[in-house]
């Protein structure tokens, strides 16, 4: 670096080894050697009179000495770049930008010239350069007397660098603090080696900056004198305001006076602006935070005793300098010094005032994680704490706070004995702008054993802060649902769905993608229904409704698992975490892809996935088959004004428009008649929807949307599956069940606030049933009967025996009827023969006759089989049963009901007026 080599002052030897600060008592032989210093110093200090007085003239009017020469050699130019300043995350409320949480590794705000009360700026320029605007950069009389007493005496001093000369080591001091990065990427060996290597050109910057040797500090000269050509004087005391360290993580004037005294710069009182300029004699000491156990010189305590010494000091100058009156000086000096700590909250801790630390840790990672903004992790990790960026994101805090009392009230940040978590999350269609996020623990962006706070999302995948992903049980049926509908099939086809459980196995199932990723498909051992009679011939959409697992592992039987597998990847659909652990074949614990499987048992949601993942496919089937990539950065604006380029939205059509139609027609029913209604606002906007739970109810979910808006609730384990939620009462409400309660405001004032429109209507295949013509089975046996059933996709039921002339054992009829027309999955009803006959006579009229007479006329129709009771050949018939008219078989029994005239009473016939 120039000026650090020997004689880049102009001076014979090493400059370094002359330190103008922390020399030692000098011996004989060292005092010459100061002597010689001093000396060359004093000569630069010459050659710099003519810069500081007349600083237009410092590089053109002294170039034919050598000396000049070299000090014209030395860099005038100083980039003074951007200081690092806080970041913020903004979220909307009732329409406007809040600020929500801000980042910062210097708590900086900068701020103009009008911005900064005029007694801080006489505060500064009275204490630390007097003749700030006389000189031309650098203070002759304040330099001279830094040499005489540091370079030659060994004395202590207060330094005699120019309020500029101080600008300029604060800018370089800056520009080092860009190195002081944490390195990512690589193996631990690799790292520790970048790492030590980015700490050592760290250090070395600093060491450059702030070394008090005579190279530096003339180097330092040069370019205070370029500073002042290129600046006004206002200009550089606004940015040396604006740089100052005041202790701490404070930096800057703006800064100080909020942290310290709860004020602005613009509105610091005369004690207070002095007590900062105190503090910027020794900012790790002055500092007035601190407590005795920190700093037992200085501290609330003992009235941070040298604090104001040094403030009564400053309040002096000033008085000497015409700042201050002698009675406002008086009364400034008797005022104690009363700090009111303004902390600046720092990361998304800070935001759970507004219920939002898990949004705000979403967007923290995905910046992190957009190269956009910067190639690597370190400089986006630098950017986000000290670019000054304004983060504007899509969260809507009305929404947010609806959200998280609803989660609040029913699912507790913990519970004993059971790894409890629970989350809401709601997306705009279309957009995918994630428009709320809330979890049921409390946010800590450190480890804790308390089981009440959480680091971890559960929202998101796990590479955005998020978990591994939970198992999403019949919510995942909603892709069984679609490619159903691909593959030509109807919502209003008819299922025949056993109670279960059942074994289905492995020969009916069918797979076209048999890889390392999907293993060949094995026999699902048992699949049976949440609760027992839900099985039973159903329509698709009734089974839909009621959530029916038989009814779906049927249908899977009926289609390409891996269909059903790639319509969830085409709708955006992944595991939460891009890889596990596996154990390999030496033993040892390794990193593995992992992939979105598709076995049978996946139809009914085996696969662990992210909320957010799941709401993002919802989403796309509401936008008519075209998901968005969920988005939670509206805009960017860096330090400058300017925009940054930010991540977008893409969206990609995962299915046919007119398939997401019918599938969302069955899935309205879930809401209007099914296992979902609990969460439905009746508020009069179309809504669809799906509920899942898991074996023994360990997981438990509800995914919903409209037209306009999408959300996600889940109710379950974050860490195993031994707790059965059905076991459980959260909030009052069966734990299986809470996710409805957590749902309903939320849905509810999302349509309040966003609204909902009618969804497409689906259309041809998807909405009308395969029809089917029944076969006439007559005389088939009824294993062939089954068979022809089955394979035109019908289902067959056995009915029973019926009168026929067919062979006995043999099919005598179907219902429906043989010719008509059937829904594909539609049950047929078959009767077979008992060999009997069907012919059938028609009962005469013989009320009136005697019983001779009715006999006779019963046998002339062909009735073999008469029944009269015993009674008397001369008895009137009443009635018979059956009744006269009907057709019945002739070797049916015929009662007669008859009055005995002979007066024995009646005979098959009630007395008269009996009940």
């Amino acid at each position: 670096m120039p000026g650090r080599g020997p004689g880049a002052s102009g001076l014979p030897g090493s400059a370094d080894s002359l330190i103008l600060m922390s020399a030692p008592k000098p011996t004989a032989r060292g005092a010459l050697g100061a002597v010689g210093a001093f000396l060359g110093m004093s000569v630069v200090a010459g050659l710099l009179v003519t810069a500081a007085v007349t600083p237009a003239i410092a590089v053109t009017g002294m170039a034919a000495s050598d000396g000049i020469g070299a000090f014209d050699g030395l860099p005038e130019y100083l980039d003074i770049g951007t200081l690092p300043q806080v970041s913020t995350i903004y979220a909307k409320q009732a329409g406007k930008d809040v600020p929500i949480a801000t980042f910062y590794s210097q708590n900086r705000v900068e701020v103009g010239w009008d911005d900064i009360s005029q007694v801080m700026k006489d505060a500064a320029v009275s204490t630390e350069d007097p003749r700030f605007y006389e000189h031309g950069g650098i203070d002759l009389q304040g330099t001279a007397r830094a040499i005489i007493l540091t370079g030659l005496l060994h004395k202590s001093t207060s330094g005699g660098s120019s309020i500029t000369q101080q600008y300029v080591k604060n800018v370089k001091v800056q520009q080092c603090e860009k190195l002081n990065i944490v390195v990512t990427g690589g193996d631990e060996k690799t790292l520790k080696k970048r790492q030590a290597a980015q700490d050592k050109k760290y250090e070395d910057c600093y060491n450059d900056a702030t070394d008090p040797t005579i190279s530096r500090k003339v180097e330092e000269m040069k370019q205070a004198i370029g500073l002042e050509k290129k600046y006004t004087k206002d200009q550089i005391l606004n940015g040396y305001l604006n740089i100052a360290g005041f202790g701490g993580s404070v930096y800057g004037v703006q800064s100080a006076a909020q942290y310290y005294f709860g004020a602005t710069a613009k509105t610091l009182t005369v004690p207070q602006a002095a007590t900062l300029v105190a503090i910027l004699n020794n900012p790790a000491n002055l500092r007035i935070d601190q407590d005795k156990t920190v700093n037992p010189g200085n501290n609330a305590d003992n009235g941070f005793k040298a604090t104001l010494t040094r403030r009564n000091y400053v309040l002096k100058r000033m008085y000497q300098n015409d700042k201050l009156t002698k009675a406002q000086y008086d009364d400034a000096v008797k005022t104690k010094i009363e700090p009111h700590i303004t902390q600046l909250p720092n990361g998304c801790e800070t935001a759970a005032k507004f219920s939002a630390a898990y949004y705000c840790d979403w967007v923290q990672n995905l910046v992190q994680q957009d190269t956009g903004l910067a190639k690597t992790a370190s400089e986006r990790d630098a950017l986000l704490n000290a670019g000054g960026l304004k983060i504007y994101t899509p969260l809507n805090l009305d929404i947010q706070a609806v959200a998280q009392k609803s989660l609040s009230d029913v699912v507790p940040s913990s519970m004993n004995g059971v790894s409890l978590g629970g989350t809401n999350l709601s997306l705009e269609v279309g957009t995918g702008r994630v428009i709320s996020m809330v979890q049921n623990t409390k946010y800590t962006a450190t480890a804790s054993n308390d089981p009440n706070y959480s680091g971890i999302n559960y929202n998101t995948d796990f590479n955005q802060g998020g978990s591994s992903g939970f198992q999403t049980g019949s919510t995942y049926k909603l892709f069984t649902l679609l490619e159903w509908l691909k593959e030509g099939h109807s919502i209003n086809d008819y299922i025949n769905a056993p109670n279960g459980p059942v074994t289905i196995p492995a020969s009916q199932w069918h797979s076209t993608c048999d890889t390392e990723d999907q293993a060949p498909v094995a026999t699902w051992p048992s699949v049976g229904n949440d609760s027992a009679g839900e099985g039973g011939n159903m329509s698709v959409t009734t089974a839909t409704a009621e959530s029916v697992n038989t009814a779906f592992a049927e249908m899977g039987t009926k289609l390409d698992l891996c269909g059903i597998r790639q319509t969830a990847l085409d709708l955006g659909i992944h595991p939460a975490a891009s890889k596990v652990w596996v154990q390999n074949a030496q033993g040892n614990e390794v990193q593995v892809p992992n992939p979105l499987t598709g076995n049978p048992a996946t139809i009914l949601g085996t696969n662990d996935l992210s909320p957010l993942t799941l709401l993002t496919a919802y989403a796309g089937v509401a936008n008519g088959g075209k998901w968005c990539t969920p988005i939670g950065i509206d805009r960017i604006v860096g330090s400058d004004g300017k925009d940054l380029p930010v991540q977008k939205t893409t969206c990609t059509q995962g299915v046919d428009p007119n398939i997401a139609a019918g599938a969302i027609q069955a899935m309205k029913s879930v809401l209007t008649n099914g296992t979902g209604t609990a969460a439905n606002p009746w508020d009069g906007i179309p809504i669809f929807g799906k509920t899942g739970t898991t074996d023994h109810a360990a997981q438990n979910w509800f995914v919903s949307s409209t037209t306009k808006t999408a959300t996600a609730t889940w109710v379950g384990q974050t860490m195993g599956n031994s707790v059965n939620f059905g076991d459980l009462t959260l909030g009052g409400y069966g734990g299986r069940n809470a996710k409805f309660p957590v749902a309903e405001p939320v849905i509810a004032a999302l349509n309040h606030l966003y609204g909902g429109g009618q969804f497409q209507a689906p259309t041809g295949s998807v909405l009308q049933a395969k029809k089917i013509t029944i076969p006439d089975l007559t005389g088939q046996s009824p294993a062939a009967a089954k068979s022809t059933l089955e394979g035109l996709g019908l289902t067959y039921k056995d009915g029973g025996q019926t009168d026929s002339d067919q062979a006995v054992g043999t099919v005598a009829k179907t219902d429906p009827a043989a010719g008509s027309s059937g829904a594909l999955g539609q049950t047929v009803t078959v009767y077979t023969s008992n060999g009997q006959g069907n012919s059938q006579s028609t009962i005469p009229i013989v009320t009136g006759m005697t019983v001779d007479q009715a006999t006779q006329a019963l046998q002339n129709a062909g009735f073999t089989n008469i029944d009269s009771g015993g009674a008397d050949g001369s008895a009137i018939v009443t009635g018979t049963s059956p009744s006269a008219g009907s057709h019945v078989r002739s070797d049916r029994q015929i009662t007669l009901q008859v009055i005995d005239t002979g007066g024995g009473g009646s005979t098959n016939n009630p007395s008269p007026g009996s009940n």
